[in-house]
């Protein structure tokens, strides 16, 4: 469980890292119909956001600072895949509302499972139970 949990969430790492970048730095044949469907200010603030989170699936399993950051990326990817979900299915976009729905249910699995299933392990946790074995 703890191999596939690790290789969801890099996979989901990268993907929302590449999205975060695309909505923060855009090619400059996209700006003008990114900033036709979403203001520039909240094009920045979900790129920066997806970024953020990407850091927060990964990071914190990787140096054992503060595990419990990540099923809190996890959960912040669920608001905006759910959102994102919404908005595509409301302008009939049936492909990308699919997509992003599909994303949702993976980043709740990586949520609720690093949350209550198989919760990252703190440094601290880590050389407790290296002392007692």
């Amino acid at each position: 469980m703890s191999i596939v949990l690790w290789v969801l969430q890099v996979l989901l790492a990268l993907l929302f890292a590449w999205h975060g970048w695309l909505f923060i730095a855009p090619p400059t044949e996209l700006v003008e119909m990114m900033n036709a469907l979403l203001p520039p200010w909240f094009r920045i603030f979900i790129g920066v956001a997806e970024l953020l989170a990407a850091a927060g699936l990964i990071l914190p399993g990787v140096t054992r600072i503060l595990p419990w950051l990540t099923p809190l990326a996890a959960a912040g990817l669920m608001i905006v895949t759910a959102s994102a979900s919404v908005l595509h299915a409301t302008r009939g976009e049936t492909a990308s509302a699919i997509t992003t729905a599909v994303l949702f249910v993976l980043v709740t699995f990586v949520a609720y499972t690093r949350w209550k299933v198989k919760p990252l392990a703190s440094r601290q946790q880590l050389a407790v139970s290296r002392q007692t074995a």
